[in-house]
C-alpha cells in the first residue's frame, strides 16, 4: 500500500515523499533539505531514492545534501543540467522500486523547461511544474506547441490519476479559470471547496486527471467556451489547439 506524505517548503512548494508499508520513500523535487531531513526523522522514514522533474532550483537544490547524507541515487532528466543526477533518464525510461512495489513510467514533458519529465505509475502522477491543478506552468525554455503537446499526454492518463503538483497555485489559477469559463459550475464548486481546505491549511492537492479536464482552461483548449473566450482576449479567430493554447497562457501571463 502507498502513501503519498507533503512537505512544505519555501512559500508554496510540495515535496512529494512516496511512502512504502516498510517506511521506505521516494523523495519527489527536494528544493530544500532542511524540511525533508527533519520529516525523515520524526516519522522514522528511510529515503532510498530521490527524484527530479527539471532543473529548477526549488526542485533540486536539497537532492544532494539528502543523497550524502542517505548514499541514495538521483534520478532526473538526461537533457537537463542537475549537479546531484546520477541516474538519467529519458521519455520511455521506467523506474523501479521493487521493494515499494512501485514501477514508474517516465513521460517526456518540456515546455516549462526543455528537458522537464514527470513521473506516472499506480494512478499517481508526479508532474513537477508542468500541469498544476486549474493551471499549467510558464513557458520559461519551450513552446506553446511542445506545451500543449504535454499536456495532451496527461489528458490521455486514466481519470482516477491522482495529480501530485509541486505548487500551491490552485486558487489563483481557479480565479483565472473561473474569468476564462465564468459559467463553469466545477470551476466555481472548487473555488469553494479549496477555500475551506486552504483556510485549514489543508493541502488542496492531489487533484486528478477527471477534474482537471473539467476546470483547467489549458486541458480544455478544445472546447468552444475556452476558444471564445481565448479569440476574444486575442482579438482574432484562432484556427488551431495551439493558438488557442498561446492566447489562454498569454492571458494567464498577465492575469
Amino acid at each position: 500500500m502507498i502513501e503519498v506524505l507533503h512537505v512544505e517548503a519555501f512559500e508554496d512548494n510540495y515535496i512529494w515523499l512516496i511512502c512504502g508499508q516498510n517506511r521506505e520513500v521516494v523523495i519527489v523535487d527536494p528544493g530544500d533539505e532542511t524540511p525533508v531531513l527533519k520529516q525523515l526523522t520524526s516519522s522514522n522514514l528511510k529515503p532510498i531514492a530521490i527524484l527530479c522533474t527539471h532543473h529548477h532550483y526549488d526542485h533540486v537544490s536539497g537532492a544532494a545534501e539528502i543523497a550524502r547524507q542517505y548514499q541514495i541515487p538521483v534520478y532526473g532528466p538526461a537533457t537537463e543540467n542537475i549537479t546531484a543526477v546520477n541516474k538519467p533518464l529519458n521519455g520511455g525510461d521506467h523506474v523501479d522500486f521493487p521493494t515499494l512495489d512501485l514501477t514508474l513510467q517516465v513521460l517526456s514533458v518540456p515546455g516549462h523547461t526543455s528537458g522537464h519529465i514527470a513521473y506516472f505509475g499506480q494512478d499517481m502522477l508526479f508532474c513537477g511544474d508542468t500541469l498544476f491543478s486549474g493551471g499549467c506552468g510558464r513557458l520559461f525554455e519551450g513552446t506553446a506547441e511542445q506545451m500543449a503537446k504535454s499536456l495532451a499526454k496527461f489528458a490521455e492518463l486514466p481519470d482516477k490519476t491522482r495529480v501530485y503538483c509541486a505548487h500551491e497555485y490552485t486558487l489563483a489559477n481557479l480565479e483565472f479559470a473561473q474569468a476564462v469559463e465564468p459559467e463553469n459550475k466545477h470551476i466555481s464548486e472548487l473555488i469553494t471547496t479549496t477555500r475551506a481546505k486552504r483556510a485549514h491549511f489543508k493541502p488542496s492537492l492531489p487533484s486528478n486527471i477527471a477534474l482537471e479536464k473539467q476546470i483547467n482552461p489549458f486541458l480544455r483548449i478544445h472546447e468552444k467556451s475556452v476558444i471564445n473566450a481565448a479569440e476574444v482576449y486575442s482579438k482574432q479567430q484562432l484556427v488551431s489547439d495551439v493558438a488557442v493554447f498561446a492566447a489562454i497562457r498569454r492571458w494567464k501571463d498577465d492575469f
